[in-house]
Protein backbone atom coordinates (compact mmCIF):
# COMPACT_ATOMS: atom_id res chain seq x y z
CA UNK A 1 0.00 0.00 0.00
CA UNK A 2 1.23 4.08 -0.78
CA UNK A 3 2.37 5.74 1.35
CA UNK A 4 0.12 9.04 2.12
CA UNK A 5 0.41 11.65 -1.02
CA UNK A 6 0.42 15.28 1.12
CA UNK A 7 -0.75 17.88 -1.38
CA UNK A 8 1.89 21.00 -1.99
CA UNK A 9 -0.20 23.97 -0.65
CA UNK A 10 -0.69 21.49 2.80
CA UNK A 11 3.12 21.18 2.96
CA UNK A 12 3.93 24.85 2.41
CA UNK A 13 1.16 25.75 5.25
CA UNK A 14 2.91 22.90 7.30
CA UNK A 15 6.39 23.93 6.54
CA UNK A 16 5.02 27.74 7.40
CA UNK A 17 3.54 26.42 10.78
CA UNK A 18 7.62 24.59 11.66
CA UNK A 19 9.13 27.52 10.73
CA UNK A 20 6.77 29.83 13.00
CA UNK A 21 7.14 27.31 16.19
CA UNK A 22 10.86 27.40 15.35
CA UNK A 23 11.32 31.09 15.80
CA UNK A 24 9.06 31.31 18.49
CA UNK A 25 11.28 28.97 20.82
CA UNK A 26 14.49 30.76 19.26
CA UNK A 27 12.65 33.64 20.33
CA UNK A 28 11.98 32.29 23.87
CA UNK A 29 15.28 30.65 24.54
CA UNK A 30 16.90 34.56 24.19
CA UNK A 31 17.37 36.24 27.04
CA UNK A 32 15.59 39.98 27.32
CA UNK A 33 19.09 41.47 26.95
CA UNK A 34 19.98 39.13 23.61
CA UNK A 35 16.72 40.59 22.44
CA UNK A 36 17.37 44.23 23.34
CA UNK A 37 20.72 44.00 21.78
CA UNK A 38 18.99 42.62 18.65
CA UNK A 39 16.52 45.23 18.60
CA UNK A 40 19.18 47.98 18.74
CA UNK A 41 21.14 46.35 15.91
CA UNK A 42 17.89 46.54 13.88
CA UNK A 43 17.47 50.66 14.52
CA UNK A 44 21.03 51.29 14.12
CA UNK A 45 20.71 52.89 10.48
CA UNK A 46 17.16 54.37 11.48
CA UNK A 47 17.89 57.28 13.59
CA UNK A 48 15.02 58.60 15.13
CA UNK A 49 13.85 54.82 16.05
CA UNK A 50 17.60 54.41 17.56
CA UNK A 51 17.14 58.22 19.20
CA UNK A 52 13.78 56.61 21.26
CA UNK A 53 16.09 53.82 22.25
CA UNK A 54 18.60 55.31 23.95
CA UNK A 55 16.40 57.62 25.57
CA UNK A 56 14.91 55.23 27.07
CA UNK A 57 17.96 53.28 28.52
CA UNK A 58 18.91 53.75 31.71
CA UNK A 59 21.97 55.52 32.07
CA UNK A 60 23.34 55.02 36.31
CA UNK A 61 25.13 58.24 36.60
CA UNK A 62 26.47 61.29 34.73
CA UNK A 63 30.07 61.71 36.87
CA UNK A 64 31.09 64.80 35.45
CA UNK A 65 28.47 67.70 35.40
CA UNK A 66 29.41 71.27 35.67
CA UNK A 67 26.61 72.66 37.67
CA UNK A 68 26.84 76.17 36.50
CA UNK A 69 27.10 74.90 32.69
CA UNK A 70 24.10 72.65 33.14
CA UNK A 71 21.60 75.02 32.78
CA UNK A 72 20.21 76.10 29.40
CA UNK A 73 20.08 79.12 28.37
CA UNK A 74 16.24 79.90 28.71
CA UNK A 75 16.99 78.86 32.32
CA UNK A 76 19.02 81.43 33.09
CA UNK A 77 17.47 84.11 31.23
CA UNK A 78 14.48 83.67 33.57
CA UNK A 79 16.94 83.18 36.72
CA UNK A 80 18.33 87.00 35.06
CA UNK A 81 14.85 88.16 34.88
CA UNK A 82 13.46 87.16 38.64
CA UNK A 83 17.11 88.85 40.15
CA UNK A 84 16.18 92.15 38.03
CA UNK A 85 19.56 92.00 36.43
CA UNK A 86 20.32 94.09 33.09
CA UNK A 87 22.15 92.93 30.46
CA UNK A 88 24.99 94.78 28.18
CA UNK A 89 22.98 94.83 24.77
CA UNK A 90 26.61 94.72 22.79
CA UNK A 91 28.55 91.48 25.07
CA UNK A 92 25.04 89.73 26.42
CA UNK A 93 27.00 90.13 29.82
CA UNK A 94 24.62 90.29 32.75
CA UNK A 95 24.79 93.75 35.08
CA UNK A 96 23.36 94.72 38.21
CA UNK A 97 20.66 97.38 37.83
CA UNK A 98 19.43 99.85 37.47
CA UNK A 99 18.87 98.72 33.87
CA UNK A 100 17.43 100.86 31.13
CA UNK A 101 13.89 101.19 29.76
CA UNK A 102 12.70 98.66 27.00
CA UNK A 103 12.34 101.14 24.71
CA UNK A 104 14.08 102.55 21.30
CA UNK A 105 17.03 99.27 21.56
CA UNK A 106 18.83 101.16 24.75
CA UNK A 107 22.24 100.02 25.57
CA UNK A 108 21.24 97.98 29.06
CA UNK A 109 18.26 96.97 29.14
CA UNK A 110 16.04 94.87 31.93
CA UNK A 111 16.42 91.29 31.02
CA UNK A 112 12.84 90.98 31.13
CA UNK A 113 12.76 93.11 27.73
CA UNK A 114 13.77 90.12 26.34
CA UNK A 115 10.48 88.45 26.78
CA UNK A 116 8.72 91.37 24.41
CA UNK A 117 12.01 91.10 21.70
CA UNK A 118 12.62 88.21 20.29
CA UNK A 119 16.50 89.78 19.03
CA UNK A 120 17.58 90.67 22.37
CA UNK A 121 16.24 86.57 23.73
CA UNK A 122 17.53 85.21 20.64
CA UNK A 123 21.23 87.06 21.13
CA UNK A 124 21.45 85.98 24.72
CA UNK A 125 21.04 82.07 24.16
CA UNK A 126 23.44 82.56 21.01
CA UNK A 127 25.97 84.04 23.36
CA UNK A 128 25.42 82.36 26.58
CA UNK A 129 25.65 78.76 24.54
CA UNK A 130 26.56 77.28 21.77
CA UNK A 131 23.84 76.99 19.72
CA UNK A 132 24.61 79.08 16.31
CA UNK A 133 28.26 79.04 16.71
CA UNK A 134 30.11 78.61 13.01
CA UNK A 135 33.81 78.57 12.91
CA UNK A 136 34.88 81.90 12.04
CA UNK A 137 36.84 84.87 14.00
CA UNK A 138 35.92 83.11 17.65
CA UNK A 139 37.36 79.52 18.26
CA UNK A 140 34.40 76.99 19.37
CA UNK A 141 37.00 77.15 22.21
CA UNK A 142 36.81 80.68 23.07
CA UNK A 143 33.55 81.12 22.06
CA UNK A 144 32.54 78.01 25.30
CA UNK A 145 34.41 79.04 28.17
CA UNK A 146 33.62 83.22 27.42
CA UNK A 147 29.93 82.32 28.42
CA UNK A 148 30.18 81.49 32.07
CA UNK A 149 31.41 85.67 32.82
CA UNK A 150 28.30 86.54 30.53
CA UNK A 151 25.57 84.62 32.45
CA UNK A 152 27.44 84.21 36.08
CA UNK A 153 25.61 86.70 37.80
CA UNK A 154 22.33 84.74 37.45
CA UNK A 155 23.64 80.86 38.72
CA UNK A 156 25.68 82.05 41.24
CA UNK A 157 22.21 83.71 42.40
CA UNK A 158 20.10 81.13 41.78
CA UNK A 159 21.73 77.98 43.21
CA UNK A 160 18.48 75.78 44.51
CA UNK A 161 16.78 77.13 40.92
CA UNK A 162 19.93 75.70 38.32
CA UNK A 163 19.79 72.41 40.96
CA UNK A 164 16.47 71.78 40.33
CA UNK A 165 16.41 72.59 36.91
CA UNK A 166 19.36 69.95 36.12
CA UNK A 167 18.54 67.76 38.08
CA UNK A 168 15.08 67.53 36.51
CA UNK A 169 16.65 67.08 32.84
CA UNK A 170 18.24 64.17 34.39
CA UNK A 171 15.53 62.55 35.53
CA UNK A 172 13.81 63.39 32.60
CA UNK A 173 16.75 61.41 30.91
CA UNK A 174 16.57 57.92 32.82
CA UNK A 175 19.60 58.75 35.40
CA UNK A 176 19.50 57.94 38.77
CA UNK A 177 22.48 59.37 40.34
CA UNK A 178 24.67 63.10 39.46
CA UNK A 179 28.39 64.31 40.74
CA UNK A 180 27.33 68.24 40.52
CA UNK A 181 31.02 69.97 40.25
CA UNK A 182 30.05 73.01 42.26
CA UNK A 183 32.16 75.53 44.36
CA UNK A 184 29.38 76.26 46.91
CA UNK A 185 31.65 78.36 49.10
CA UNK A 186 30.50 81.96 47.58
CA UNK A 187 34.13 82.86 47.80
CA UNK A 188 35.04 82.27 51.22
CA UNK A 189 37.92 80.28 51.04
CA UNK A 190 39.30 82.76 48.55
CA UNK A 191 38.66 85.50 51.30
CA UNK A 192 40.28 83.36 53.85
CA UNK A 193 43.36 82.96 51.09
CA UNK A 194 43.56 86.69 51.54
CA UNK A 195 44.28 87.38 55.31
CA UNK A 196 46.89 84.15 55.31
CA UNK A 197 50.84 84.86 53.88
CA UNK A 198 51.47 81.80 51.47
CA UNK A 199 53.87 79.74 52.35
CA UNK A 200 55.31 77.14 50.24
CA UNK A 201 55.51 74.60 52.75
CA UNK A 202 52.29 73.00 52.67
CA UNK A 203 51.85 71.92 56.05
CA UNK A 204 52.76 75.14 57.25
CA UNK A 205 50.38 76.75 55.04
CA UNK A 206 47.25 74.62 55.86
CA UNK A 207 47.57 74.88 59.55
CA UNK A 208 47.78 78.64 59.22
CA UNK A 209 44.69 78.33 57.10
CA UNK A 210 42.77 75.77 60.01
CA UNK A 211 43.72 78.31 62.20
CA UNK A 212 42.49 81.83 60.10
CA UNK A 213 38.88 79.87 60.40
CA UNK A 214 38.82 77.16 57.41
CA UNK A 215 36.58 74.35 59.24
CA UNK A 216 34.05 77.29 59.81
CA UNK A 217 34.00 78.11 56.29
CA UNK A 218 32.92 74.27 55.54
CA UNK A 219 30.67 74.73 57.99
CA UNK A 220 29.04 77.13 56.89
CA UNK A 221 29.10 76.42 53.63
CA UNK A 222 27.66 72.74 53.94
CA UNK A 223 24.57 74.43 55.91
CA UNK A 224 24.43 76.91 52.82
CA UNK A 225 24.17 73.69 50.47
CA UNK A 226 21.51 71.65 52.37
CA UNK A 227 19.29 74.94 52.43
CA UNK A 228 19.25 75.23 48.51
CA UNK A 229 19.27 71.09 48.05
CA UNK A 230 15.71 71.48 50.37
CA UNK A 231 14.35 74.57 48.32
CA UNK A 232 15.66 72.45 44.82
CA UNK A 233 13.37 69.64 46.20
CA UNK A 234 10.47 72.66 46.79
CA UNK A 235 10.72 73.81 43.62
CA UNK A 236 10.15 69.88 42.14
CA UNK A 237 7.67 69.37 44.42
CA UNK A 238 9.10 66.20 45.85
CA UNK A 239 7.10 64.41 47.92
CA UNK A 240 4.00 65.53 46.70
CA UNK A 241 1.45 63.49 44.19
CA UNK A 242 2.65 66.07 41.14
CA UNK A 243 6.73 65.41 41.79
CA UNK A 244 8.84 65.89 39.55
CA UNK A 245 11.65 63.86 37.90
CA UNK A 246 14.17 64.89 39.20
CA UNK A 247 13.03 63.89 42.95
CA UNK A 248 13.73 60.39 41.51
CA UNK A 249 17.92 61.14 41.32
CA UNK A 250 20.10 60.79 43.97
CA UNK A 251 22.70 64.56 43.90
CA UNK A 252 26.01 64.81 45.47
CA UNK A 253 28.64 67.06 45.01
CA UNK A 254 32.31 67.65 44.18
CA UNK A 255 33.57 70.60 45.39
CA UNK A 256 35.28 72.90 42.60
CA UNK A 257 38.59 73.80 42.71
CA UNK A 258 39.28 76.99 40.37
CA UNK A 259 43.01 76.32 39.44
CA UNK A 260 43.13 79.75 36.66
CA UNK A 261 43.57 81.63 40.39
CA UNK A 262 46.27 82.24 42.46
CA UNK A 263 48.41 79.51 44.13
CA UNK A 264 47.15 80.73 47.60
CA UNK A 265 43.53 80.46 46.30
CA UNK A 266 44.08 77.52 44.92
CA UNK A 267 46.06 76.11 48.07
CA UNK A 268 42.67 77.19 50.32
CA UNK A 269 39.93 75.30 47.92
CA UNK A 270 41.87 72.48 47.52
CA UNK A 271 42.46 72.53 51.36
CA UNK A 272 38.23 73.11 51.77
CA UNK A 273 37.73 70.58 48.94
CA UNK A 274 39.07 68.17 51.24
CA UNK A 275 37.83 68.85 54.56
CA UNK A 276 34.08 69.28 52.96
CA UNK A 277 34.79 65.63 51.58
CA UNK A 278 35.40 64.42 55.11
CA UNK A 279 32.82 66.43 56.85
CA UNK A 280 29.83 66.86 54.90
CA UNK A 281 28.15 64.20 53.26
CA UNK A 282 26.74 65.94 50.22
CA UNK A 283 29.80 65.91 49.41
CA UNK A 284 31.82 62.79 48.01
CA UNK A 285 34.96 64.45 46.79
CA UNK A 286 36.62 66.99 44.83
CA UNK A 287 38.17 68.32 40.87
CA UNK A 288 40.20 71.12 39.70
CA UNK A 289 38.09 73.30 36.74
CA UNK A 290 39.14 75.98 34.18
CA UNK A 291 40.43 75.47 31.03
CA UNK A 292 43.65 72.87 31.04
CA UNK A 293 45.60 75.65 28.42
CA UNK A 294 44.99 78.66 30.15
CA UNK A 295 48.20 80.52 31.54
CA UNK A 296 48.07 79.76 35.03
CA UNK A 297 46.37 75.93 35.00
CA UNK A 298 49.49 75.15 32.32
CA UNK A 299 52.19 77.27 34.30
CA UNK A 300 51.16 75.61 38.30
CA UNK A 301 50.06 72.47 36.68
CA UNK A 302 52.96 70.26 39.13
CA UNK A 303 52.40 72.74 41.95
CA UNK A 304 48.67 72.06 41.94
CA UNK A 305 49.94 68.33 41.25
CA UNK A 306 51.95 68.82 44.49
CA UNK A 307 49.06 69.91 46.65
CA UNK A 308 47.20 67.54 45.92
CA UNK A 309 49.86 65.16 46.53
CA UNK A 310 50.29 66.06 50.22
CA UNK A 311 47.12 66.49 51.15
CA UNK A 312 46.26 63.12 50.00
CA UNK A 313 48.52 61.83 52.80
CA UNK A 314 46.28 63.90 54.94
CA UNK A 315 43.05 63.09 53.86
CA UNK A 316 44.00 59.81 52.34
CA UNK A 317 39.83 58.62 51.82
CA UNK A 318 39.00 61.70 50.16
CA UNK A 319 38.30 60.95 46.27
CA UNK A 320 39.92 63.18 43.76
CA UNK A 321 38.82 63.28 39.95
CA UNK A 322 40.56 65.60 37.62
CA UNK A 323 40.33 67.11 34.80
CA UNK A 324 43.64 65.96 32.09
CA UNK A 325 44.20 66.12 28.87
CA UNK A 326 41.58 68.43 27.78
CA UNK A 327 43.74 69.46 25.24
CA UNK A 328 44.89 68.88 21.32
CA UNK A 329 47.67 69.53 19.06
CA UNK A 330 48.40 73.68 18.66
CA UNK A 331 46.39 74.47 21.52
CA UNK A 332 49.48 74.06 23.62
CA UNK A 333 52.96 73.63 22.65
CA UNK A 334 53.51 70.03 22.13
CA UNK A 335 55.30 68.97 25.68
CA UNK A 336 52.35 70.39 27.30
CA UNK A 337 50.43 66.88 26.33
CA UNK A 338 52.75 64.57 27.33
CA UNK A 339 52.30 64.36 31.10
CA UNK A 340 48.94 65.87 32.44
CA UNK A 341 47.46 62.41 32.16
CA UNK A 342 49.43 60.49 34.22
CA UNK A 343 50.85 63.34 36.53
CA UNK A 344 47.36 63.61 37.64
CA UNK A 345 47.08 59.81 38.19
CA UNK A 346 50.41 59.01 39.86
CA UNK A 347 50.76 62.34 41.62
CA UNK A 348 47.56 64.05 41.85
CA UNK A 349 45.72 60.33 42.92
CA UNK A 350 43.08 60.95 40.51
CA UNK A 351 40.66 58.01 40.46
CA UNK A 352 38.58 59.14 37.71
CA UNK A 353 39.96 61.16 34.68
CA UNK A 354 37.69 63.91 33.16
CA UNK A 355 38.23 64.20 29.54
CA UNK A 356 41.71 62.42 28.97
CA UNK A 357 41.39 63.45 25.03
CA UNK A 358 45.26 63.72 24.25
CA UNK A 359 46.08 60.56 26.13
CA UNK A 360 48.20 59.27 22.42
CA UNK A 361 50.60 62.26 23.27
CA UNK A 362 51.87 61.41 26.40
CA UNK A 363 54.86 60.01 26.77
CA UNK A 364 54.69 55.93 26.36
CA UNK A 365 50.70 56.66 25.60
CA UNK A 366 50.36 52.40 25.32
CA UNK A 367 51.87 52.08 28.86
CA UNK A 368 49.94 54.65 30.21
CA UNK A 369 46.93 53.04 29.10
CA UNK A 370 47.64 50.07 30.78
CA UNK A 371 48.42 51.27 33.62
CA UNK A 372 45.18 53.01 33.83
CA UNK A 373 43.54 49.59 33.06
CA UNK A 374 45.44 48.19 36.02
CA UNK A 375 44.89 51.06 38.19
CA UNK A 376 41.17 50.82 37.42
CA UNK A 377 41.23 54.70 36.69
CA UNK A 378 37.95 55.38 34.85
CA UNK A 379 37.59 58.16 32.23
CA UNK A 380 34.74 60.60 32.38
CA UNK A 381 33.86 61.07 28.64
CA UNK A 382 32.31 64.21 27.14
CA UNK A 383 32.03 63.87 23.03
CA UNK A 384 30.09 66.92 22.22
CA UNK A 385 32.34 68.81 24.61
CA UNK A 386 35.34 67.42 23.11
CA UNK A 387 33.98 68.06 19.46
CA UNK A 388 33.03 72.14 20.01
CA UNK A 389 35.45 73.21 22.43
CA UNK A 390 38.54 71.42 20.78
CA UNK A 391 37.03 70.13 17.42
CA UNK A 392 38.02 66.32 18.51
CA UNK A 393 35.42 64.26 17.34
CA UNK A 394 35.02 61.07 15.43
CA UNK A 395 37.92 58.76 14.58
CA UNK A 396 40.37 60.95 16.21
CA UNK A 397 38.68 60.68 19.41
CA UNK A 398 40.31 58.25 22.13
CA UNK A 399 37.21 56.73 23.14
CA UNK A 400 37.57 53.11 21.21
CA UNK A 401 41.26 53.29 22.23
CA UNK A 402 40.46 53.28 25.94
CA UNK A 403 37.59 50.50 25.58
CA UNK A 404 40.35 48.26 23.42
CA UNK A 405 42.90 48.85 26.23
CA UNK A 406 40.14 47.60 28.51
CA UNK A 407 40.50 51.27 30.32
CA UNK A 408 37.02 51.75 32.12
CA UNK A 409 34.87 54.58 30.39
CA UNK A 410 31.25 56.36 31.54
CA UNK A 411 29.73 58.94 29.40
CA UNK A 412 29.16 62.43 30.87
CA UNK A 413 27.59 65.36 29.83
CA UNK A 414 30.17 68.03 30.89
CA UNK A 415 28.27 71.39 30.56
CA UNK A 416 25.04 69.83 28.58
CA UNK A 417 23.30 73.64 29.19
CA UNK A 418 26.21 75.51 26.93
CA UNK A 419 26.58 72.39 24.91
CA UNK A 420 23.02 72.15 24.17
CA UNK A 421 23.19 68.95 24.55
CA UNK A 422 21.97 66.22 27.36
CA UNK A 423 23.29 62.41 27.86
CA UNK A 424 20.56 60.66 25.87
CA UNK A 425 22.14 62.42 22.88
CA UNK A 426 25.90 61.18 24.21
CA UNK A 427 24.71 57.88 23.92
CA UNK A 428 23.36 58.64 20.55
CA UNK A 429 26.70 60.00 19.55
CA UNK A 430 28.33 56.99 20.87
CA UNK A 431 26.48 54.44 19.19
CA UNK A 432 26.40 56.45 15.99
CA UNK A 433 30.22 57.42 15.63
CA UNK A 434 31.74 53.98 17.21
CA UNK A 435 29.12 51.29 16.74
CA UNK A 436 28.87 50.59 19.97
CA UNK A 437 27.03 47.61 20.82
CA UNK A 438 24.53 47.38 23.54
CA UNK A 439 26.60 45.40 25.75
CA UNK A 440 28.90 48.55 25.89
CA UNK A 441 26.30 50.84 26.46
CA UNK A 442 25.31 48.95 29.10
CA UNK A 443 28.61 48.34 30.58
CA UNK A 444 29.13 52.36 30.45
CA UNK A 445 26.17 52.55 32.69
CA UNK A 446 27.12 50.21 35.06
CA UNK A 447 30.59 51.45 35.02
CA UNK A 448 28.98 55.06 36.15
CA UNK A 449 27.80 53.57 39.39
CA UNK A 450 31.03 51.69 39.65
CA UNK A 451 33.02 54.19 40.05
CA UNK A 452 31.12 56.73 41.77
CA UNK A 453 32.13 58.33 44.63
CA UNK A 454 28.96 56.95 46.72
CA UNK A 455 29.88 55.05 50.46
CA UNK A 456 29.93 51.78 50.82
CA UNK A 457 30.61 48.40 49.24
CA UNK A 458 30.02 47.54 45.26
CA UNK A 459 27.74 45.11 44.30
CA UNK A 460 30.34 43.64 42.04
CA UNK A 461 33.07 41.95 42.70
CA UNK A 462 34.75 41.53 39.47
CA UNK A 463 33.59 44.81 36.35
CA UNK A 464 36.90 44.13 34.30
CA UNK A 465 35.46 40.91 31.45
CA UNK A 466 31.90 40.24 33.15
CA UNK A 467 29.76 41.69 36.06
CA UNK A 468 29.96 39.55 38.80
CA UNK A 469 27.94 40.10 41.46
CA UNK A 470 29.01 40.00 45.55
CA UNK A 471 29.09 36.79 47.32
CA UNK A 472 26.14 38.07 49.48
CA UNK A 473 23.82 38.81 46.35
CA UNK A 474 25.63 36.10 44.17
CA UNK A 475 22.30 33.70 44.12
CA UNK A 476 20.39 36.27 42.94
CA UNK A 477 19.09 37.47 39.30
CA UNK A 478 20.47 41.22 39.08
CA UNK A 479 17.17 43.36 38.63
CA UNK A 480 15.07 40.75 40.76
CA UNK A 481 12.05 42.09 42.06
CA UNK A 482 12.85 41.13 45.94
CA UNK A 483 16.00 40.19 46.28
CA UNK A 484 16.98 37.38 49.30
CA UNK A 485 17.24 38.47 52.76
CA UNK A 486 21.24 38.38 52.87
CA UNK A 487 21.18 40.72 49.31
CA UNK A 488 18.38 42.95 50.66
CA UNK A 489 20.70 43.24 54.32
CA UNK A 490 23.80 43.91 52.08
CA UNK A 491 22.13 46.48 50.15
CA UNK A 492 20.51 48.29 53.12
CA UNK A 493 24.03 48.75 54.30
CA UNK A 494 25.53 49.82 51.30
CA UNK A 495 24.58 52.68 49.50
CA UNK A 496 26.97 52.06 46.38
CA UNK A 497 25.56 48.59 45.71
CA UNK A 498 21.63 49.60 46.35
CA UNK A 499 22.00 52.14 43.62
CA UNK A 500 23.51 49.57 41.36
CA UNK A 501 20.54 47.38 42.21
CA UNK A 502 18.62 50.12 41.03
CA UNK A 503 20.32 50.33 37.86
CA UNK A 504 19.41 46.53 37.07
CA UNK A 505 15.84 46.94 38.03
CA UNK A 506 15.99 49.57 35.46
CA UNK A 507 17.72 47.32 33.26
CA UNK A 508 15.07 44.02 33.76
CA UNK A 509 12.34 46.32 32.89
CA UNK A 510 13.56 48.21 30.03
CA UNK A 511 15.04 45.08 28.87
CA UNK A 512 11.61 43.63 28.71
CA UNK A 513 10.26 45.52 26.15
CA UNK A 514 12.24 44.26 23.68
Amino acid sequence: MGGLIVPRTMRLVLGRCLMVLLLGALAAAQSFEQRTARYLESVRKQPPLLLAFVRDLPKGGDLHNHLDGAIYAEDLIDFAADGQLCVDRTSSRLLAGPCDSCENYTAKPGVRCSYGDHVLYNQMIDAWSMRNWRPGDESGHDHFFATFDKFGLASHTHVAEAIAAATNRAGMDHLQYVEYMHTADAGAAAQLAGKVEWNPNYAKMRDALLSAGMKDVAAETGKRLAAEDARAREFLKCGTADAAPGCAVTVRYLYQVLRGLSHEIVFAQILLGFELASSDPRFVGLNLVMPEDWYVPIHDFNEHMAMLDYLHTVYPKVHITLHAGELAIGLVPPEDLTFHIRASVEQGHAERIGHGVDVMNEKDPIGLLHEMAERNVLVEIALTSNDVILGVSGDDHPLPIYIKYGVPVALTTDDEGVSRSDLTHEYLRAVESYRLSYADLKRMARQSLEHSFLPGASLWTDTKLVFRMAPACGGDAPGADKPTAGCEAFLTANERARMQWKLEVEFAKFEKKY
